[in-house]
């Protein structure tokens, strides 16, 4: 019988995923099934302290002073049966010119009631980068609520930078919660791709504080709807630093009985600040699906591709 770490690492790989990377001593990675660590390995650097609680794991993660990380390190969270509960409490230290590349896997493939809790305080130094990269994984049902909530601090010239991106399964009910404040000469990029489907919720509130000089951050959302999804996307920008620069970014397809609301806000107290904002909600692009028809390709499959080059265009924080 498959132990549950084993099980983790299955579906971890059935997402496409190299699993052997946690075989690898030199990559560091921590395994969470439900509110156990399954799994863990640490490299110099860096330092993890999970602690299994009644309610969840707490872990604390730091990147220490000057080191930096070379690969990318490796985190799973999961939830394997139809039903469970798992909370996670993150704290996060990127130490003063430290450097650290995160990949983070939430795979709930079976899921008909299960609740997935994230709250995350991030620290990233002076000079320091921070980067994390969640990918999720769920069921076919829609039966997931996913709530991820962080508060993130840059100090000087750090940079952070964040994608959450659905790669299989429906999006359940989801509710990302992130505000992130700049300080001086800090670099700031947060971007959500989500596919919503049947009665899916999306609900994304993401606010950055452009509080030093020479601050800059990126707010960007692409989601795309079908059947009677639902997404109401918040994105809010404020500018109190000296030359800060700023660009709202929330591009959203709506097919179907779906609803699509998007609220862009940009707050300038500075008047040598630059701060924009674009928001776009409609169907497909009529000459983009015109272009690939004329190419022989079917309605219903131009369609899905112009979804999918919107989910995976590349986006520059430098845009703006």
């Amino acid at each position: 019988m498959q132990t549950d770490y084993e099980m983790m690492l299955d579906v971890y790989e059935k997402t496409g995923q190299d699993a052997s990377v946690f075989q690898d001593s030199d990559v560091a990675h921590l395994v969470i099934h439900e509110n156990e660590v399954v799994g863990a390995n640490l490299v110099p650097g860096l330092e993890v302290e999970p602690e299994e609680t009644e309610e969840g794991v707490r872990a604390r993660i730091e990147v220490e002073e000057g080191a930096v990380i070379d690969q990318r390190v490796h985190l799973c969270f999961g939830v394997l049966p139809e039903e469970g509960r798992q909370e996670i409490d993150l704290d996060v230290d990127i130490g003063d010119e430290g450097a650290v590349d995160i990949l983070a896997h939430c795979v709930f493939p079976n899921a008909h009631d299960v609740t997935h809790l994230m709250d995350a305080r991030i620290e990233v130094g002076a000079g320091a980068s921070y980067r994390y990269y969640e990918q999720h994984v769920h069921g076919p049902s829609g039966g997931v609520t996913v709530v991820p909530e962080a508060d993130v601090i840059l100090r000087e010239n750090a940079s952070f930078n964040t994608e959450f991106e659905l790669i299989g399964g429906r999006v359940g009910r989801l509710d990302i919660d992130y505000e992130t404040f700049c300080g001086p000469g800090s670099n700031m990029r947060m971007l959500a791709r989500i596919d919503g489907q049947e009665d899916d919720r999306i609900d994304i509130r993401e606010v950055g504080h452009l509080q030093g000089a020479g601050s800059r951050g990126a707010l960007i959302s692409r989601v795309a709807l079908h059947d009677e999804a639902v997404a109401d996307i918040y994105n809010e920008l404020t500018a109190r630093g000296d030359n800060a620069r700023g660009h709202v970014d929330c591009k959203e397809i709506v097919q179907d009985d779906s609803n699509a609301r998007a609220t862009p806000v940009v707050d300038v107290k500075n008047p040598s600040a630059h701060v924009t904002h674009e928001a776009a909600i409609g169907s497909v692009d009529s000459k983009q699906l015109q272009t690939l028809l004329a190419r022989g390709m079917g309605e219903e499959a131009a369609v899905e591709t112009i979804i999918q080059g919107l989910l995976s265009a590349r986006t520059d924080a430098a845009t703006f």
